[in-house]
């Protein structure tokens, strides 16, 4: 946790570095906020910081109407760390915790759940019921102020068991019912209406899909969109539109349905803007936090640039490509057994096209522009006649399926490194590179003509942010991202 001085001088000056690190509560107002806030600066002593929302719920404050707090980038912190509260809390935010309940937050971790709990209140001041309650409550304010659901449909859409528990919640962190928080817009919002293959009694979804603001931290570098253009997935994903105004399309295996999912390039017209705008088109609205880490951690929104900087920015042969582009991302992967098999493959389109058109699940209601398919589940690749796949899809996709091979969100990188190197056909090289986009770790070093191991130690925690530096600065980058 940043400390009292430190945080107080943010808070002063309204630093949006700080946002989604830690929150300030006051407690004269017995209201949360972030510390870019534009409230009159509280009295430090006054002022109380917590390390997450869920925290300063917990000890009674309400969230800022002026500032909204829950809708921040999420802390760096988490995934840099790969203990066990860093793979928790990514966990939670990929909505486990939802879906598979406490029990099953821990049984993908390896502990029990009274250690679970006992390390994440200790650490981030909140148990895991908290932190997806908090989470919850940010879900349910994005569907209410941004689609005509009736406000049922909206409480078990963002994961809550019952109408009750989430009128109580929604009044105690937003001090307003659901009805006082749903926004008045302009225009007449687009009627609800199910997607095709949508499953029956699933919550509806408007026809144009939820329209987001994916927050981010400083400057946001579109070189982003020129990778995902050049590695895409052939049915599974697309990018439209030409230099400064693309956006990026793709099709979404989600818990609970089908998804399909657009994010636009950040334009001269966002200025120095603190979000991507997207629209989740989902066969079931319970997807809606899933979908959304999904695409934070594909696009690396939860990044912060000035930390990269402050380490990086020290090297003779890094400062200047820092300098060159200071908004450059880490980009994740939406699905990480896709990015495996598609790493494997070299990425080369000719070579996953014909893995999607021969074993890929066509989309529910047909194409949808260059859309036609889902990747090929892992499961549906182990049971395929293995002559018939590329080498060496099968003992990947043997391994994903099995569970020899973890690559969630809360997976444990240096486990899952050792299995990738087990596999036949996967080298160091790939095995790194599948850790760095799969696994979100940002402190993967590759070789590279431009450094050794030696001189890439001075780059922790950040050599994935110098490895895509120096790629972006070499005309051949590296053999899976050559164009």
């Amino acid at each position: 946790m940043i400390d009292v001085e430190t945080g107080y001088q943010a808070v002063r000056s309204r630093d949006s570095r700080f946002d989604g690190v830690f929150f300030t509560a006051v407690r004269t107002t017995g209201i949360y906020c972030r510390p870019s806030c534009p409230a009159v600066t509280p009295k430090q002593e006054n002022v109380t910081f917590y390390p997450t929302a869920a925290a300063a719920q917990g000890a009674g404050y309400r969230a800022c109407r002026r500032c909204r707090p829950d809708a921040v980038p999420g802390s760096p912190e988490w995934d840099v760390r790969a203990d066990l509260v860093g793979r928790a809390m990514r966990l939670i935010r990929d909505g486990i915790v939802d879906r598979d309940g406490v029990a099953g937050l821990a049984a993908r971790l390896g502990y029990s759940a009274r250690q679970v709990h006992r390390q994440l209140t200790a650490e981030v001041g909140a148990g895991p019921v908290a932190l997806a309650r908090a989470q919850r409550a940010q879900a349910a304010r994005v569907l209410l102020q941004t689609t005509d659901l009736p406000v049922t449909q909206v409480a078990f859409a963002a994961g809550f068991a019952s109408v009750r528990q989430f009128n109580d919640s929604m009044r105690e962190i937003y001090a307003r019912t659901p009805t006082q928080l749903r926004a008045v817009t302009r225009g007449q919002r687009a009627a609800a209406a199910r997607p095709p293959g949508a499953a029956p009694g699933a919550p509806a979804v408007p026809a144009a899909g939820v329209p987001l603001r994916l927050a981010h931290r400083g400057p946001y570098d579109p070189t982003v969109f020129a990778l995902l253009a050049r590695q895409a997935v052939p049915g599974v994903e697309e990018v439209t539109g030409e230099p400064g105004a693309r956006t990026y399309r793709r099709t979404l295996r989600l818990p609970y349905g089908v998804g399909i999912a657009e994010v636009d390039e950040p334009g001269a017209k966002d200025g120095d803007g603190r979000w991507l705008e997207c629209r989740l088109r989902l066969a079931d609205l319970r997807d809606l936090t899933t979908a959304v880490q999904r695409m934070r951690r594909l696009f690396d929104l939860d990044a912060d640039p000035e930390a990269v900087a402050a380490t990086l920015g020290a090297d003779p042969l890094l400062a200047p490509l820092l300098r060159r582009a200071p908004g450059l991302r880490s980009p994740g992967a939406a699905d990480p057994h896709e990015l495996a098999v598609c790493a494997v493959l070299d990425a080369r389109p000719e070579r996953t096209s014909a893995l999607v058109a021969g074993y890929g699940e066509p989309l529910p209601g047909g194409p949808d522009g260059g859309l036609t398919h889902l990747f090929p589940a892992a499961r549906t690749l182990a049971a395929a006649d293995q002559a018939e796949l590329p080498k060496p899809v099968p003992a990947l996709a043997a391994a994903l399926a099995d569970g020899t091979l973890c690559l969630d969100p809360g997976a444990d990188r240096e486990r899952a490194h050792r299995a990738l190197l087990a596999l036949p056909g996967v080298d160091e090289w790939t095995a790194g590179y599948i850790r760095m986009r799969a696994l979100g770790d940002p402190d993967v070093f590759l070789p590279t003509p431009n450094a050794t191991q030696r001189v890439a130690n001075a780059w922790r925690p950040w050599r994935s942010y110098a490895l895509r530096h120096l790629w972006a600065a070499t005309p051949h980058k590296n053999r899976i991202e050559t164009p």
